[in-house]
């Protein structure tokens, strides 16, 4: 699993050359970010053993089986440890897949997996997890939340921002990565999503699936809503 320091906070975990989770240092150790796809937790627990930090927290940007397969066999290690999601999507865990009556009525798309954790935390927007500001972000699943990492600027998108061939928005990516397009529930949201991370001025963007987004983030982001649009 490579690692790749996005910021003295913040190191990025890719596994397949694809797949990306992150590690947020804390006062009191380690939040990972994802848990990417099934048969990651061995990696991912000697990569926080790398850096002599503890795991204390898992917060998840959404449901899709690549960002939380290995939550279960980390939860089932690490017991006690604090599991954080959206309080939206925390009913996508559950294989619940209706939709609001606030919400587009398009189908939820993507792959799921069984999960047996209980989340102990249910986020919502704009509240404060150890240095996390939560953002909504939905389009791509109806509850998927982004984090902003006050101390640098630097947003984690999970899925709602794509950047395999350049970043683009969830639903609009390029040919050479269709996949998160298949995934994505309703692209019209995921545009407002990305105008609302573009708001908040990010200094680097990182993402699920791609490359970080080290310089000129903000943008470079706006180049990919208009794109979208």
């Amino acid at each position: 699993m490579k690692q790749v320091e996005i910021t003295p906070e913040i190191i990025q975990l890719t596994r397949f050359g694809l797949v990306n989770c992150f590690l947020v240092h804390e006062d009191d150790g380690l939040t990972l970010v994802d848990t990417g796809l099934p048969g990651s937790a061995d990696k991912l627990f000697q990569a926080a053993l790398s850096l002599n930090r503890s795991l204390r927290r898992i917060v998840l940007t959404h449901a899709h089986m690549d960002h939380v397969g290995s939550l279960d066999a980390l939860s089932f290690r690490l017991i006690g440890i604090e599991v954080a999601i959206g309080r939206r999507e925390s009913r996508l865990l559950t294989r619940d897949f209706h939709t609001e009556p606030s919400e587009p009525a398009n189908k939820v798309k993507g792959s799921f997996s069984k999960v047996e954790t209980i989340p102990s935390v249910l986020l919502t927007d704009g509240e404060i997890y150890g240095s996390l500001q939560v953002i909504a972000t939905p389009g791509h699943t109806p509850g998927h939340l982004s984090f902003l990492d006050t101390r640098s600027g630097t947003v984690i998108a999970g899925d709602a921002l794509t950047a395999v061939g350049g970043l683009r928005v969830s639903g609009d990516g390029p040919l050479i990565f269709p996949l998160a397009n298949f995934a994505t529930w309703h692209k019209p949201t995921a545009i407002e999503s990305a105008r609302k991370i573009a708001a908040l001025e990010p200094k680097k963007i990182v993402v699920g699936h791609g490359k970080p987004v080290m310089e000129n983030a903000t943008r470079t982001l706006k180049e990919a809503i208009r794109h979208a649009e």
